[in-house]
Order: C-alpha cells, then structure tokens, then sequence
C-alpha cells in the first residue's frame, strides 16, 4: 500500500494486533473491526480494560462502535475531509511532538521553489490537462536533480530528465543533508507546506463535509493529542473503508501523516495498522499477485522504463541510499531461485527472455479485455470475480466471452457457471469451463501471512475428498508438463519454461508438492551448499544466494521452519517474538528506532521499547536499524546505500531516513492528500474547485456508465460491508446451512426517515438502483444508518452487505452489480465504499 509505503519505506502494517493493548487510544476507522475481525478485536477490548480510549469514526453505527468510547459518523467518502482537520487541530495547537517531528520527519527539508500547492481549482503544480496527470518534478526537494529514485524498488517512481548542470539520475548527493530549516520557519519547509495546505480544514469545514458534528469532531482532537507524545501513544486501525476509494492511497497517508505529527510511528501503542481480510493476503501481495511487482515488492520489468538488459534494469531501480540500494542482491538472488545455473548474473543474458509489463494489465482493465475479445483463456484461484468485484455483471460477460477458463474451487461458484447465469441461452456460449475440485484449507499444508506480516505455518489435518486436490498440486503438475512439452522446443520464446528451476520434492500417493520445500526456496539458500540464509542482509547479487523474496530472508534461519514457533506469548511482554515469524527479520514493530530519541534513550520509560545501549542496539523487539550503528553517526558526502542514513534515520527504507510528511515523488495524485468527492456523489466539493480526484482511473464505455454528479436520479449515498457469518463473495459460506440459516437473505439496511419517504416497512422488498442495473433486497429499517446534513439537506445512506450470489444454499442478488469500475490512480483498486443510486419501495 503506498499510502504507508511512500510515507514510511514499506507498504505492510507498522505494528502487530497483539501491540494494540499498549495503545493509550485507538482510532478505528475505515473498518468494523468487531465484526470483520473479531478474533483480533479482543486487542482494542483488552486495551479498554487497561485504560486505553476506543473511538470509531464510521458512515454507519455499528459493533465496533457500540463498544467504544466514542463514536463519529461521518458520511461516505469524506475520511479526508475528516483526517485532514485533525491535521489541522495538532498544528494550529502546537500539539505535535516536536523533537520527533524535527528529526524523524523532512518537516525541516525545503521544497523546490517551482512547486505550487493545491489551488483553489484543487490542482498541485504540474497538471497537464491534455494528458490528465501530473508531471511531478516541481514537487522534488531544492536542489535535488529532477530525475531521482529517492526510496527505489517498488515504492520508488523515476521522474523526468536531468538538467543542464544537475548531476546525473544515479548520483543522489546520498550521503549529503538536504536543503533544510530546523527553524521550521522558511515558507518552502515542509512542515510550513503542510500547514498551509491542511489550514482550509478547520472544524467548522469537516462539519459540513463530513456531516460529524463539530464537538464530536473536537472531542476526537483533544483526545488524540492527550494520549499522544513523550509517554502516550495512539493507534490508527483502518481496513477497506479506506482503501476502496478512487483516493484510498491519499486516505491512508493522512493518516500516517498525522501519526508522524504526533510521533506515533516507531513506538508501542502507536503506529498504523492495516487490517487485512482473508488469512493470507498480506501473503499473496508478498509473494506476489499484483501484476507490476514481483516477490518482495521488487518491480516488474517494464517497457515504458530502461529495462532493456538485466544490467539497464538493476541500475534504473537501485537507489542510491536506504535498504533499496541493495537491489541487486534481492533481484539476482530471485533469478537464482527461479532458474538456477541458467541465470548468470555477470552477464544476464536469460533476461533477455524474461517478459515485460507494457501497460496496465489490473484485474479490472484484463476483465474489460475479455469481453473485448482480447484476452482467450483465464486461471481462477482463491476468487469469484462473477460476484466478487465492481461491475460483476460485465465481469461475467466477459467470462462469457472466453474461449476456456479453469477455476479451481471446493464449491461451484458463478465464476464456473457464467455460462448459464443472467438469463443467457448455454448454448450460445463457447466458453469451455474445467472446473477443478481444490483442497480447503484444513485438507493442506502451508503458511499464512496476515495482518501483521506474520507468518504462522499450518499442518494438514485431513486429506481433501475424492479428486479434490491442494491449488499447490495443480501448479506444480502443471509446471511440470510445460517442462516436459517445451523440452525439445528450439523456439527462443520457451527459453524461461526450459530454464525454470521446478525441483521441488513431492509426497503423498497423489504427488503433492513438498510446501515447506517452497518456504524455503521463498526464505533463501546459498547455492553452493543449499543452506538456508541467516536473512536478507546475507544476500549477494553474484549468484551465491538464491531467495524467492528477499523479505521473508530468515524464516528458515538455522534450517528451522521460523514460521511453526508456537512458544505462547506472555502478558507481561510487548512482543511475542517466539510465536510465528514477521517479516522482515521478525520485527514486530517496523521503523522501532523512532521508538528512542536521537540520541538513543527512550522517550520515556512508560514507552521504553528498543534503545542504544553504547554498544549496539538493544531491548524488546528485534531492532528495525543497523544492530552496531551509533545514534551519533552521520554519513559523509560520498557516503552511499545504508552508509547514507544517519544514526538518527529510523525510516531506513527511505533515502533521506525520514518519515515523508510531503512525497516529493512515489505518488500520481499529489504529493499530499487533498479532499475530494467520490467519482459518484449526492453532493459538490467545498474545499476546491475540483469535483473528484483528476487522476482517478474512469473507463468511459456504454456498458461502464457513471452516475453523474449531484444527479437527482440518484439522490442516495450506498457503502458495502461484510457480515461475520459470511466471506467475501460467498464462496466458501453461502454453501454451509447454518451461516445460511444465520444470515439467510440480501438486506439493504436503511435510516427509519428514508423509509418514511419511500413507503418501507421493515422486511419489505426494496429496489436499488444505479446506471449499471438494479436489485432487489429486504429493507432492514435501522437507525444506525445516521442521516447527514449538507447545507440545509438530507443526505440518506444505503448499506448493502455483498455476499451473495445466485448459487449456493442461500441465494441473491448480487450486489456488485450496482457498482461502477472507477480506480485510485496509484494502485487501482476500486470504489465501492461510495457511490450513488436510487431506492424504491417493492420489487420493481
């Protein structure tokens, strides 16, 4: 997630669920945490108990919010409006942590003084109308060249060109300070940036916007500031609520620009924590299914950038200071893993061979390919994209415009049946379906990676039924076939097939793939001997390691499977160090030098967490900085990689070792958040100029269309949520029959003055509508759907939880139907937590 990646070097969580009962105060929002993450709610209800404020900002009332101490309502679509007054409120009160602040933040370093804010059209500097997006060069810092990676890997961005006189891309002056005023007082500073920019955010504003009343708003403020600083610490949870946004990156990072104000990051009870849904997919973004990188967040080669040979590749992403200067052990010790003796890092000649990414090939960009014809066969795994994601009912015409499609399931979900579904004749579709009957996860081995970075490893408890076999089962035979078939093959396009590295053991009557083979390929080896490495720092770009994903380097450290350590976690302790694995190096909490101050000690002994003890760095988590760098260390001009960041860096994944209050680069929609509506809203933006985010991804095509505006047709606010009874799309719940019987039929829960104006009862059916097409629900009349006051308005709210489908035990209506495909610029994921539609009393 960039929203934590630019600010902080890494895109995971900053802290672990456990660590939530050091906080003084937890912000939930963007999330129902009680409710979609039960088990790990018991943190912020043991923190209750030990004192700790809850507060839960939140469009509707629900149970994580009866078991707080304070609840906000805020309406859909707003959560800028509303973080960016708490920006606001810690500035003009002076209540941010200054020491932290000045040194662990670039709230000092200057700004280029080409660079323009947001004005009141709510456009930074560098807009280009004709290609709608920004060329971000004025956002750099002074002084430095116009084209830098100033964090690399996949967090980093290349920019433009080196001027007349500028040093050259590579040459970042890494070991030099930046341009700064530790006075905090130069127009062009950051910190004076940032207050300007955030000024137009004051209580009264966030009211309008957001619909929170202002005392609420207040309360909050006060709150957060109180249990924040020297010996108290506040920590923010958000889940989807903030990310399935057309601006959740931004979201994000106002919230981790806030908790580096307050001095948050680093510290127990502090921090950022992204809750994730499902057991492992903080793991499958690890390793890796997002299409532009690859495992470890390395980015995918690409052709839009210098990546013609392996040399032009490992030069363009290395940056010149932080951990990313060590790209090329990380990229070459992934080739060794994949292609063994075949790959040379002397010379890289097989990447010659290896493909490229030419444009965006995102889920949702790849679905509208399929029905256009451009995309022949397709592999389901862990997925029901017919009911899962925006737009379904084009996700299934576009299956239906498949030549084949293999999806791998216990259940038979839409995904398999498409071809007969929304009223299309079976014999009209050509689509050839393998539906492939897939082991559950208690049928199998393996590792989970969740929320925290952790890997926990999971032994099969019984064999999977009849010819239900492991996902791992059908990749591994079917790499093996490929080999077999292209093994004669001269054609220089299977070279990768004939070089892939595809030895991994196997066991069992039926074959199955030896998975902690595979952990251990992923943790890394040297290839001379085939002992596991130690961690990533043990890495080498010649060929001597091999590594699946540089950080998960150590989960074998000793040939001991980390990730199965179960010694139980004592109350007494901060961290549970014993327990599983978190990546990288098993620290629990990231950026943990921010936890002591500059010069090493402790902010306070109530926060004592790692520390200098005069000789390296010690105390209750594996410290996330070099063990034997001294506090007083700083780096001289020609100082590079590591070398480069000062004793007092925690943020060592960055090249200046600070937190990035201001993203010079990285981003595509600003260098700071800025409010703006959803793509769909009842409502117009009264910050700026600007109606919604101009990066924001549209597709403009007649089966796409958009709810304008302020479109009286569709006057209603709708967000979608999960219930605990049900999974995602339904995949694996819909077919049980007592989650059916709990959770039995779609309802569309609706404030009790909406249904008064519409005619509803209780139960009644209702009708939703958007420009996409309609549903139908039972009306669950609740007033804990809040109504919203926007200029003298009624603003109404629609929740619509999205688990089902029309197969399985408890059939309905698929919800995501009504959503439109419209995507945050930097990752592209979608907007279903706010968009517009209509509602009408019966089944029309």
């Amino acid at each position: 997630m960039p929203g934590l990646g630019i600010t902080y070097g890494r895109g995971g969580a900053t802290t672990n669920l456990m660590d939530l009962q050091n906080a003084d105060c937890i912000i939930i929002q963007g999330s129902n945490m009680a409710e979609a993450h039960p088990v790990g709610f018991r943190h912020p209800m043991i923190a209750r108990e030990k004192g700790a404020t809850l507060i839960h900002v939140d469009p509707r009332y629900t149970r994580t919010s009866a078991m707080c101490d304070i609840y906000a309502p805020i309406r859909a679509g707003s959560d800028i409006a509303f973080l960016g007054g708490l920006i606001n409120y810690v500035i003009e009160n002076e209540r941010y942590f200054r020491d932290y602040v000045l040194n662990y933040t670039n709230a000092a370093t200057l700004i280029s003084e080409d660079f323009r804010d947001a004005d009141p059209a709510g456009l930074f500097s560098g807009w280009d109308e004709e290609k709608q997006e920004y060329d971000p060069t004025s956002w750099r810092y002074e002084g430095m060249p116009l084209r830098y990676a100033a964090v690399g890997g996949s967090q980093g961005a290349i920019f433009g060109e080196a001027g007349e006189g500028e040093d050259h891309a590579g040459e970042l002056h890494a070991g030099r300070p930046r341009p700064n005023d530790q006075t905090l007082q130069h127009p062009r500073c950051v910190f004076q940036i940032l207050k300007r920019h955030f000024a137009r955010y004051t209580p009264e504003m966030v009211e309008r916007i957001t619909g929170c009343p202002k005392e609420k708003f207040l309360q909050i403020a006060e709150t957060i500031c109180e249990n924040s600083g020297r010996d108290k610490t506040t920590a923010f949870v958000y889940s989807v609520g903030w990310t399935q946004h057309s601006k959740g990156v931004q979201v994000i990072r106002a919230a981790a620009i806030l908790q580096l104000l307050l001095g948050n990051v680093g510290r127990p009870g502090g921090g950022v924590l992204a809750l994730r849904g499902h057991a492992t997919i903080q793991g499958s973004t690890d390793i890796a299914t997002l299409y532009d990188v690859l495992p470890g967040y390395i980015p995918m080669p690409d052709v839009a950038k210098n990546h013609n040979t392996w040399r032009d590749y490992v030069e363009t992403e290395t940056a010149e200071a932080g951990w990313w200067s060590y790209f090329p052990q990380y990229a070459a010790s992934l080739m060794k893993a994949w292609y063994g003796e075949h790959f040379d890092p002397k010379d890289g000649k097989l990447f010659d061979h290896f493909p490229r990414i030419s444009g965006d090939h995102s889920y949702y960009p790849t679905l509208m390919a399929m029905k256009d014809g451009e995309v022949k066969g397709c592999f389901v795994f862990g997925q029901n994209f017919a009911v899962g994601g925006p737009h379904a009912k084009l996700a299934r015409d576009g299956i239906r415009n498949l030549d084949w499609i293999v999806v791998l399931d216990a259940f038979e979900i839409e995904t398999a049946t498409a071809w007969k579904l929304d009223g299309v004749d079976p014999e009209e579709c050509g689509t050839e379906v393998f539906l492939m009957p897939s082991a559950l996860v208690s049928e199998k081995d393996g590792s989970f990676t969740q929320t925290q970075r952790l890997l926990q490893w999971h032994d099969k408890a019984v064999d999977p039924p009849g010819d239900a076999r492991s996902d791992a089962w059908f990749v591994f035979h079917l790499g093996r076939r490929l080999k077999e078939l292209y093994a004669d093959s001269d054609d220089p396009r299977d070279t990768l097939i004939k070089a892939l590295k595809w030895d991994y053991p196997t066991q069992g009557p039926h074959d199955e793939p030896d998975i902690e083979s595979i952990l251990k390929e992923i943790g890394g080896y040297r290839t001379d001997t085939g002992k596991p490495v130690g961690g990533f720092a043990e890495l080498k770009d010649d060929g001597s390691t091999a590594c699946g994903g540089w950080i998960y380097s150590g989960v074998f450290a000793g040939g001991v499977n980390q990730a199965r350590r179960r010694k139980p976690w004592q109350r007494q302790d901060l961290v549970a160090l014993e327990w599983g694995w978190a990546w990288p190096m098993n620290r629990r909490i990231l950026y943990n030098r921010a936890s002591a101050d500059p010069e090493g000690k402790p902010w306070s002994e109530r926060k004592r967490y790692v520390w200098w003890d005069g000789e390296r760095w010690t105390g209750r988590d594996v410290p996330d900085f070099e063990a034997t760098k001294p506090p007083s260390y700083r780096p001289g001009p020609e100082d590079r990689g590591v070398d480069a960041i000062p004793g007092d860096g925690p943020f060592i994944m960055q090249g200046d070792g600070k937190g990035w209050l201001f993203a010079p680069v990285g981003l595509k929609d600003g260098p700071l958040p800025v409010h703006y509506e959803p793509v769909e809203s009842p409502v117009p933006n009264l910050l700026y100029a600007q109606q919604r985010d101009p990066t924001a991804r549209l597709f403009f095509r007649p089966d796409n269309p958009y709810n304008l505006p302020e479109d009286p047709r569709f006057p209603h606010v709708v967000t979608t949520y999960r219930l605990t009874e049900h999974h995602t799309s339904g995949a694996m719940s819909r077919w049980i029959p007592w989650l059916g019987e709990l959770q039995p039929e779609l309802f569309a829960e609706i404030p009790p003055e909406l249904a008064a104006e519409e005619g509803v009862r209780n139960a009644d059916w209702v009708t939703i509508e958007t420009s996409r097409g309609k549903i139908h629900a039972r009306a669950l009349v609740s007033d804990r759907m809040p109504v919203f006051r926007f200029d003298g308005r009624k603003i109404y709210q629609i929740g619509l939880p999205y688990h089902w489908g029309p197969n399985g035990v408890v059939k309905g209506d698929v919800v995501n139907d009504l959503v439109p495909v419209s995507l945050e610029p930097n990752v592209a994921i979608h907007e279903a937590k706010a968009f517009t539609a209509n509602l009408k009393r019966g089944r029309l």
